[in-house]
């Protein structure tokens, strides 16, 4: 009998252990779900604030160049800086992407784009301006050259108005954020969609500055 009740004792802890182990197995993906998560949104949030910061700073230096100075218009002594205001603003956005403490790859920023906003901040159709990544084929700006290129106008800087109303200019970005710790892993391995990364926008609108 007192056989009988050890071996009857051992098998219980044996199960006890098997139940233990099954459930460690199963909170642990979840526990690390939730502590990856935590991290990659914090980093997240950080490259988030860098590039509301890049496109406020975007929008405000084409707020302060309008058309470029001079008579508005295209033609003539019209707009007489009109070629360099887009380079400048691609400059403004640039310089925060690069800024020392910054976090964002400049290389995933697929995209920056200058636009005619409507009254909801949205592009108007048709006017917008497209720059591309394209290290060492952007312009140079104050001898730096810029790491975006042209790749579509529809919206020339010498037709910018600031006369009253003044029109309102967007300054958007695209960037893709990829994932730094192996929430991607852990994501797999809960039956996840295996995203790597994040893609992530942000734009800023300002009213042109009246002369």
């Amino acid at each position: 009998m007192i056989r009988r009740r050890a071996t009857a004792g051992t098998a219980a802890r044996r199960a006890d252990r098997g139940q233990s182990t099954v459930e460690f197995a199963l909170i642990v993906p979840v526990f690390m779900l939730l502590l990856l998560g935590l991290l990659e949104f914090g980093m997240a949030f950080d490259h988030t604030i860098t590039l509301s910061y890049a496109t406020r700073e975007g929008a405000r230096t084409a707020s302060a160049l309008v058309n470029g100075g001079g008579a508005l218009g295209c033609g003539g002594s019209a707009s007489p800086d009109a070629a360099t205001v887009d380079p400048r603003i691609v400059a403004a956005v640039q310089r925060v992407l690069t800024s020392p403490g910054s976090q964002v790859a400049i290389a995933r920023v697929s995209e920056i784009r200058i636009y005619r906003a409507t009254a909801t901040g949205a592009e108007t159709a048709g006017a917008v301006n497209v720059w591309h990544y394209d290290p060492g084929n952007g312009p140079t700006v104050d001898g730096e050259q810029l790491d975006f290129s042209v790749a579509s106008v529809g919206w020339p800087a010498c037709t910018r108005s600031n006369a009253n109303p003044p029109e309102s200019v967007g300054v958007s970005l695209r960037y893709r954020y990829e994932f730094a710790t192996p929430l991607a892993a852990v994501l797999n391995l809960i039956g996840g969609s295996g995203a790597t990364g994040l893609d992530v926008s942000d734009r800023t609108v300002m009213a042109m500055n009246p002369t």
